[in-house]
């Protein structure tokens, strides 16, 4: 265990049983309901596995994103909204890792490629204000946290300017969504 980890684990075990309701979810929103479903797959993780280090956060990986793999997009797909997000972060709603719109990619991204020097990726900032991919980093001494990455197919292209904030983007896609998809995974610390 880091240094720093150690001096931290203490207050992540007092807030253990601080969880945040996961109906406040981004993702429960109505505006991201879709009626059709895109499969989405990692080939570095299954479907509620651990995820691997090397796509955490500081002090445990890399920070790289997975690569991710989603099955055909429905016909009129004009753009795709990528949400990262921590269903155990001790707070009152999931932490928002993060949020990225790009032009549809027929069958998925590479490791590494949620990078903030790629002009295609419209990023939106999210937790602490970063505009770009975070890795899981649950707090030391707060046990398991479940992450989701949640993908919807959209008929119109995202503006992540004009959103400005997570809080805006329901309105933002709410009509436009095809289709989506869910990829969980967890990380101990």
């Amino acid at each position: 265990m880091h240094p720093v980890e150690a001096l931290i684990w203490p207050l992540g075990r007092t807030l253990r049983s601080v969880r945040p309701d996961a109906a406040r979810s981004l993702a429960e929103a109505p505006e991201f309901r879709a009626a059709r479903t895109i499969e989405l797959t990692s080939p570095a993780y299954r479907d509620g596995e651990v995820i691997p280090a090397r796509f955490c956060g500081p002090l445990i990986g890399k920070d790289l994103s997975p690569a991710l793999a989603w099955s055909a997009l429905p016909e009129g797909t004009v753009d795709l909204l990528l949400v990262f997000e921590d269903l155990d972060a001790p707070r009152s709603a999931p932490a928002l890792h993060t949020i990225v719109a790009f032009a549809p990619r027929p069958s998925g991204i590479p490791e590494g490629a949620l990078r903030t020097d790629d002009p295609t990726l419209r990023f939106l900032p999210t937790l602490f204000g970063r505009a770009k991919y975070a890795g899981p980093r649950p707090l030391p001494g707060h046990g398991t946290h479940r992450y989701r990455f949640h993908l919807y197919a959209l008929d119109t292209p995202v503006d992540m300017a004009a959103v400005g904030s997570p809080d805006r983007l329901p309105a933002a896609v709410a009509g436009h969504v095809l289709a989506s998809g869910t990829l969980a995974g967890t990380r101990t610390c």
